[in-house]
Order: structure tokens, then C-alpha cells, then sequence
């Protein structure tokens, strides 16, 4: 049965969820410049020299971006038809999580320098500005990833067994508390930090079969960058030129909240729903 339409409804979906309107392109902007204010507030809190001279500010502008973002969340809700395909989608999750730390504040002290999760809301101004080439980038990305992943799982379960094998005998060659060498979960460590050329330089051999194998872990260190690098590039290249233009258009669906639609769409090409009356 299909869901009656609500006019209230309808005029706060166009505001928050689009941005082809004058309004609804006013409200995703000015709700980005307070997303970007309420995260460099967290970051200037954590400068002790600031926090404790106006701890009492902050404590209170952090608050109202909350009470803000909080009643944002719950409009967003109100103003679809199925609040569940929201509530459930990327940007429902990454909505909810940006305004939990500061009500877990109330019981865990610190938790609220997790409010720079807002940041990841961010992402919508490719779609307010019709960044669509950047997304559509960043899809590709995504699909290649996704098609290298049963690759790179083997990859990686392979590196796995090198780091302990490697470990292991590191430990053998080196195992003592002066060296650093204490454990084999150290030495294992040690495999890592080196097979990554990562290179922190807390723990080193310093037998001359200790350095031997030092030098074996990292020639074979620029595996572990060419290897999953020539494989994702591999599946990029092979997707290029199967994608089409994806739309400009930024109406949200109401009913599943999928965007993406053409931009004579009547209809939803996830879900089948009306977009548009006329």
C-alpha cells in the first residue's frame, strides 16, 4: 500500500536531503561551515593553554553544536517515510555517531574528543557542489578494491605467515633482553615494523646473522608496496570506460533515501517509488 504524502513533510525533506533548491542549498552549507567549526572547536580544546582558559566555552559551544546536530538527526528522520533506510544508511550511521560523544562525556571523560568524526560528514559537499567527477573517482576506487580483495586476502594471510616465521627466527638469533628481542610476540613485532619499511628503530639485531636476516626482511619489504599496488591498479585500469557519467542530480529518494536519479526521473530506480508528483 503505498504511503500517503505529507506536505510538511515533503518542504523538510527538500531542505535537508537536497540541494537543487535555494533553501535547501542554503541549509547543507551553512550545515558544513558548522561542521567544520564544531571540529576545529574539539581540536583547539585539546591545546591545554586554551582549555584551561575557556574550558567553560568550550564545554558550552560544544554543547550546542550537539543539541544543533541532534535535532538535525531527528528532522532528518521525521522527513523521510521509511525512517529505517536513513537510520541504516552510511550517512545515517556516520549522523548518529557524530553526536554521541558528547552525551558519552556525560559518563566517560575525554570521549568527546570522538566528535571529530564529524569530519566524515564532509563528504556530502561533493554532492551539494556537484563534485561528481571526484565521486565517481572515488566509486572507482571502491569497485577496484573490491574486485582485488580475494587477491590481496591471500597476499596478506601470506605476509602473515612470513612476520611470524621471520619472527620467530629473529628471536632464535637475537632472543635476549638487551637487545629487545624478548619474545617471540616482540620479535614478531619487530617482522612487521621492518617488513613494512616502517623502520621505528626501537628494537634491532646486532649479532651479524641478526643483520643478515634484517637485510633479507627488507629487500622483501618492497613486495608488500609493489604487490597490492600492481594488483589494484590492475583492477582500475580494467574498469576505466565501463562507468557512465553518473547525474548531477541531488534529489534524494523520500522513501529509500538513494540518490544518483536522472534528472527526468519520475521514478526511483532503487526502490520504484514516485519522485516527483508532477
Amino acid at each position: 500500500m503505498p504511503i500517503p504524502r505529507n506536505p510538511r513533510k515533503e518542504w523538510l525533506h527538500e531542505i535537508i536531503f537536497e540541494a537543487d533548491t535555494p533553501t535547501g542549498k542554503v541549509f547543507d552549507i551553512t550545515l558544513l561551515i558548522l561542521i567544520v567549526a564544531s571540529v576545529l572547536t574539539v581540536m583547539l580544546e585539546s591545546i591545554d593553554s586554551l582549555a584551561s582558559r575557556y574550558s567553560r566555552w568550550f564545554y558550552i559551544i560544544e554543547w550546542g553544536f550537539t543539541i544543533f546536530f541532534t535535532l538535525e538527526y531527528f528532522l532528518r528522520i521525521y522527513s523521510v517515510y521509511r525512517p529505517r533506510k536513513y537510520i541504516t544508511s552510511f550517512f545515517g550511521i556516520i549522523d548518529l555517531l557524530a553526536i554521541i560523544p558528547t552525551y558519552l562525556s556525560l559518563f566517560i571523560a575525554g570521549t568527546q574528543y570522538l566528535l571529530v568524526i564529524r569530519a566524515l560528514r564532509l563528504l556530502r559537499i561533493f554532492r551539494i557542489f556537484k563534485l561528481v567527477k571526484f565521486l565517481k573517482e572515488s566509486s572507482a576506487i571502491v569497485k577496484a578494491l573490491n574486485a582485488s580483495r580475494p587477491k590481496i586476502t591471500v597476499f596478506m594471510f601470506f605476509i602473515l605467515v612470513m612476520v611470524i616465521i621471520f619472527g620467530s627466527i629473529m628471536y632464535l638469533v637475537e632472543g635476549n633482553q638487551n637487545t629487545g628481542f624478548d619474545s617471540i610476540p616482540r620479535s614478531i613485532y619487530w617482522a612487521i615494523v621492518t617488513l613494512t619499511t616502517v623502520g621505528y628503530g626501537d628494537i634491532s639485531p646486532v649479532t651479524n646473522l641478526g643483520q643478515f636476516l634484517a637485510a633479507v626482511v627488507m629487500i622483501l619489504g618492497y613486495a608488500v608496496i609493489a604487490v597490492p599496488t600492481g594488483i589494484v591498479s590492475a583492477e582500475i585500469i580494467r574498469g576505466e570506460g565501463k562507468e557512465k557519467e553518473p547525474s548531477t542530480n541531488t534529489q534524494a529518494c523520500r522513501y529509500c533515501g538513494k540518490e544518483g536519479h536522472d534528472d527526468d526521473a519520475i521514478h526511483c530506480k532503487y526502490c520504484g517509488e514516485i519522485l516527483n508528483e508532477d
